[in-house]
């Protein structure tokens, strides 16, 4: 889809929302740009990763003997891994690192589903090169643990910006959501049910209340908002399933049934509200 179709696109969404049109104008407007988008994708020859079977076919012998050299470096380095040094081994997980990251920026416009999969690969790559490096060298404190996890989630986000995929938003939020949960769980000496409710519930609010806020701005992070307020609001409960020996498992039962009764009204009573700024 080319840029002026999607400014065409959200004009009609636009038009829609400000209700300058009938809504079923705007819907038969919407189709035709999204039919004409899906006839010109089927009419294009499937790829892998940007790779079609003719450039596959017509492909030149040097570019086989460089993947196999590149794939040979790679078997080498993953096999003698342990054996390098320390900068040797950030040295090879920074390129590996950068590599897929930007192979996957430079297929965000034109291949978004192999852009998502080069981008997921690097983002679970960061995490576990990260934490395997810290065992591997006896680093294993707890707190440095949270703090690389913390710092993975902020990369996380910021590439979820970047290339607009809401998974990647979402994921590195609820990655800093337990982050918090960790701390709550080694600051607080004693933890009871009004203390868990008190450090989650306000928080799930606060992130409804920031997905209406920049739902106008950002439709896509409004939505990341809105699902994390949700998510957030059964943290209370899942920390209690942790420790169900202490809490209860009847008293954990009951109060997540309440909390969804609770969430469904809720969201029902104001369906046609937060559907405007989530679903619209």
């Amino acid at each position: 889809m080319d840029e002026k179709k999607k400014l065409l696109i959200r004009e009609i969404e636009h038009w829609r929302r400000s209700r300058l049109l009938p809504e079923q104008y705007c819907d038969f407007l919407l189709n035709i740009y999204v039919d004409a988008d899906s006839k010109a994708a089927g009419d294009s020859k499937p790829t892998i990763l940007g790779l079609s079977s003719s450039s596959i076919k017509n492909s030149n012998w040097k570019i086989w003997v460089l993947i196999l050299v590149l794939a040979s470096a790679l078997s080498f380095a993953a096999l003698n891994f342990n054996a390098f040094e320390l900068p040797l081994q950030m040295g090879i997980s920074f390129i590996i690192l950068g590599a897929l990251y930007i192979w996957g920026g430079s297929k965000r416009e034109k291949e978004p589903m192999a852009a998502q999969i080069l981008l997921g690969m690097a983002s679970l790559f960061l995490l576990f090169i990260g934490v395997y490096l810290m065992k591997l060298h006896g680093a294993e404190a707890p707190v440095i643990a949270v703090g690389y996890v913390f710092l993975t989630s902020l990369i996380w986000i910021i590439t979820g910006l970047a290339a607009r995929f809401a998974l990647f938003q979402l994921c590195g939020w609820v990655a800093l959501v337990f982050c918090y949960g960790w701390l709550l769980h080694h600051q607080l000496d004693t933890i009871d049910w009004i203390t868990l409710e008190l450090s989650w519930a306000p928080l799930a609010v606060l992130f409804c209340w920031m997905s209406w806020m920049v739902h106008e701005r950002s439709k896509q992070i409004g939505l990341v908002f809105f699902l994390l307020g949700l998510i957030v609001w059964y943290m209370p409960e899942l920390y209690g399933m942790l420790y169900a020996e202490k809490y209860g498992v009847q008293a954990i039962q009951w109060l997540l049934l309440g909390k969804m009764c609770v969430q469904a009204i809720v969201l029902f009573a104001w369906r046609k509200k937060w559907t405007v700024w989530v679903l619209s």
